[in-house]
């Protein structure tokens, strides 16, 4: 009995062995897989959230959702890349010398583009069935431009410029054809100023990430940023490609015509403006445009002649690097503010809203040349980010409201364009300024009250005729 006992006894005790050695087993891999997922939920639980809210609204199934991604992508690549060149032209010499690198920088890279950029719009209104071949090839343009900056900011070569020139050039071609594929994507109920507005809040908040981000790797090395930038880059241009064909289409496309009325039209585009009943832009997206443009110059003016000023003569009791940090804060809360106000606002005269802005940021300027001082500069330069982003959302709502659907495209590409041939011009003159700080304010103010003067009789004037008309901001 007891011998026949003794073998169920030790199955009995083997098996109860058996069974304990399993369970715990099955605790340690529990607790393996519990960890592994607390340490990679941070990960997809923030993924989740963004793509929640990338495709909220019938994002998602229009295909804006992914543009939007696309663009937080295209605004961390180029911090990157601004990270690695502000450290190796501006940062890392003297102010007299950084100056004059600086200089050539413009001379080398912005001047020529000043040349280009006219053409880029049009040029790509030749290109519409190939939007995202051509996003995807601004995207790798500036991943393999990357890797050439990463060899020249170590040597200091004069491939540093016309590399930089490059990768300003494939940004600024995005940025049009960005503004060329927004239209195709709205979601039912969707406005195009509230679609712009999303994909711009996107590119902020990327931007916002990816800059300390950038900052880290410029510890490491110089080089450092500008390897992350390719990695980026590299997932942009495989992401431009899973956008939805429709952005490809041109159907029911033509070419806008920037002139006052249709007396500018002569020849054939006469002709076949009146057979295809294409009309010219009116006055009022003319005038908002103009304004547009003073802001963008001010913007480009303010970015250079802060960096030198602010650099030579930092805030109280702040480093000069803390000093362009808390004015570089206060553009981008601003900035980002007036998209989410031009997302959020609802109005029916978007000439009153540009008219209104460019008028505070007049005051702005003005108050902070006459009255100097740290406190004022950061001000300005909120205002001025606010005023841009709310002023360019208006001027989409004009767009939408005053151009025939056929050149709405190309109107948007156009006028992008003119607007950066516009920030281009301002950081010039920001560049060749003395530093006086009263002085450069006085001429930023100077900047703001010709386009205010030259465009606020006109929009206004606009707002008049229109009535009760005039579509919603978002």
């Amino acid at each position: 009995m007891a011998a026949a006992r003794s073998p169920q006894g030790a199955a009995g005790i083997g098996g109860v062995k058996g069974s304990s050695r399993g369970g715990g087993s099955g605790r340690v891999g529990g607790s393996v897989r519990a960890v592994g997922r607390a340490l990679h939920l941070p990960f997809t639980g923030t993924a989740r959230g963004i793509r929640k809210a990338t495709h909220a609204h019938g994002a998602g199934e229009s295909g804006l959702g992914k543009l939007i991604e696309l663009h937080a992508v295209n605004g961390a690549g180029d911090v990157m890349i601004t990270v690695a060149l502000a450290s190796t032209v501006f940062f890392s010499v003297p102010t007299d010398e950084a100056r004059g690198r600086v200089a050539l920088y413009l001379a080398i890279t912005m001047a020529p583009f000043t040349v280009l950029a006219p053409v880029i719009g049009p040029l790509l209104d030749r290109l519409p069935h190939g939007r995202r071949a051509a996003m995807a090839a601004a995207m790798l343009a500036r991943a393999l431009l990357a890797l050439v900056l990463s060899g020249a900011v170590i040597t200091g070569s004069l491939e540093l410029y016309p590399a930089a020139l490059g990768v300003l050039v494939a940004s600024k071609a995005y940025g049009v054809v960005r503004s060329a594929v927004v239209p195709r994507l709205l979601p039912p109920g969707f406005s195009l100023v509230k679609a712009n507005s999303r994909v711009t809040l996107g590119g902020l908040l990327a931007t916002g990430a990816a800059a300390p981000v950038g900052a880290g790797l410029q510890v490491l090395g110089p080089r450092w940023p500008l390897y992350g930038a390719f990695v980026i880059f590299v997932a942009g241009t495989f992401l431009s490609f899973t956008l939805p064909h429709k952005v490809d289409s041109a159907k029911g496309e033509d070419i806008a015509l920037l002139a006052s009325d249709e007396e500018h039209v002569r020849g054939p585009r006469r002709r076949e403006a009146r057979r295809l009943g294409l009309r010219t832009v009116g006055p009022a997206v003319t005038h908002a445009l103009g304004a547009n443009a003073a802001l963008r110059c001010l913007t480009g003016f303010l970015i250079f002649f802060l960096a030198f000023l602010l650099r030579e003569h930092p805030m109280t009791g702040q480093s000069a690097a803390v000093s362009l940090g808390i004015v570089g804060v206060a553009a981008g809360v601003g900035n980002a503010l007036g998209t989410a106000v031009g997302a959020w606002l609802r109005s029916r005269a978007p000439e009153i809203i540009i008219v209104t802005v460019v008028a505070i940021v007049l005051g702005a300027a003005v108050t902070a040349a006459v009255f100097f001082g740290a406190v004022l500069v950061a001000c300005l330069t909120a205002i001025a980010g606010f005023a841009q982003a709310l002023a360019k959302l208006s001027l989409d709502a004009l767009i939408q409201r005053d151009v025939p659907e056929p050149v709405r495209t190309s109107a948007f590409a156009r006028s992008e364009t003119l607007l950066q041939v516009s920030w281009v011009f301002g950081g010039a003159v920001g560049i060749v300024l003395p530093l006086n700080g009263t002085l450069g304010l006085a001429v930023a103010a100077c900047i703001v009250a010709v386009g205010w003067l030259t465009t606020a009789r006109g929009l206004l004037a606009s707002a008049r005729r229109g009535g009760t008309s005039r579509p919603k901001l978002a």
